[in-house]
């Protein structure tokens, strides 16, 4: 996996950019994508640098090449290795001062121009990373869906919205205005939290093939987001429509029926969602709520123990059934689920600092 891939990887399934770039650049000395270095004489010298970067020694890294500037600034290659020790430092602005002066050096450096593109990025600034990366892609016009990715959302942090179109076309090879290209937009633009922008966007690729798979699932998650509603529950009974073994769909149009109180319509929904998918403790807690709000305590204590078995570290699922405990009157063992959730909500909180 190349340093771009890791953290693309990353970006999709939620880690910080900034901490992918900080735990991966480390073996991008080592990677076969790499350029040769410059000469023989310049390896050794920065052999000890890179060395202390593997160890995570960052400060020091940087100090021994702060050693070898002083000595020998002109050294090959010297500009270079200081990119990667303040890219790997987080010190971004510092580190695109450096890659700029690497590829001077050396125009075909591949590798220092993609990690210029990308030290503009995770500097939050977009539109200067927009010229280095697309040049990225244009030298893996087919394969790099990474850069396709991360250009595509520069894009969107710059309002260019039918260029990241493109972009996230050009990664699913799609065509750019077709209905996929359009919805596959769409839920970049929610991550990137342009709301409205993904609402329209998921409205035209149902507007241009009203049967597109998961469009209209895609447009209630977004109302349900927005709390809307009933446009909520016309968006995924519209998807049933479609794509009735879609075990989400069922369990979000159930979510929707709670949120108005419909307990009965959600009750059955969960089941259906279950009965297509035991894997996910998402319907068997939303269904442990239910009943709660139903009056079925014993149920739902049944349910929500279920779910724990599934996911013993689920807060939410702990102070459901520390209130379903408190409905049948065991008060000591719903203080026991209400401290559990708080405990695990406090070691989030702790884990995961905003």
């Amino acid at each position: 996996m190349t340093l771009a891939d890791w953290i693309v990887w990353g970006l999709l399934v939620g880690i910080p950019a900034r901490t992918l770039a900080q735990a991966s650049v480390v073996s991008t000395q080592n990677s076969p994508t790499l350029p040769a270095s410059p000469s023989h004489a310049a390896d050794s010298s920065f052999a000890e640098s890179r060395r202390l970067l593997e160890q995570g020694k960052n400060e020091e890294a940087l100090a021994r090449l702060q050693q070898i500037a002083s000595q020998s600034p002109a050294t090959p290659g010297l500009a270079r290795e200081f990119g990667v020790a303040y890219y790997k430092s987080g010190e971004y602005p510092k580190a695109i001062e450096s890659f700029r002066k690497a590829t001077q050096e050396d125009a075909g450096d591949q590798e220092a121009i993609q990690l210029l593109g990308l030290s503009n990025y995770l500097a939050g600034r977009p539109a200067d990373a927009i010229p280095f990366l697309e040049k990225v892609q244009g030298w893996f016009p087919r394969a790099n869906v990474d850069a396709s990715y991360i250009l595509g959302v520069c894009y969107i942090q710059t309002k260019d919205y039918p260029q990241a179109r493109k972009a996230f076309a050009r990664m699913f090879d799609v065509p750019p205005d077709s209905a996929a290209a359009y919805l596959f937009t769409a839920r970049v633009l929610l991550r990137q939290e342009f709301d409205p922008i993904a609402e329209e966007y998921a409205q035209k690729a149902i507007a241009l093939d009203p049967k597109l798979p998961l469009a209209h699932f895609f447009l209630g998650e977004l109302h349900i987001f927005k709390s809307k509603i009933p446009e909520a529950i016309a968006d995924f009974q519209a998807e049933l429509a479609l794509n009735p073994g879609h075990a989400p769909t069922y369990y979000k149009l159930a979510d929707a029926y709670s949120r108005v109180q419909k307990f009965d319509e959600a009750e059955r929904l969960l089941q259906r969602s279950i009965w297509l998918d035991s894997t996910s403790t998402g319907p068997y807690i939303l269904l442990g709520k239910v009943l709660e709000k139903k009056g079925e305590a014993e149920l739902a204590v049944r349910t929500l123990q279920h779910a724990l078995r599934m996911d013993p570290n689920n807060s939410v699922a702990h102070h459901l059934l520390g209130q379903a405990y408190q409905d049948m009157g065991k008060t000591g063992d719903a203080e026991r689920e209400r401290k559990l959730a708080q405990q695990l909500n406090e070691a989030a909180t702790t884990n995961n600092p905003q």
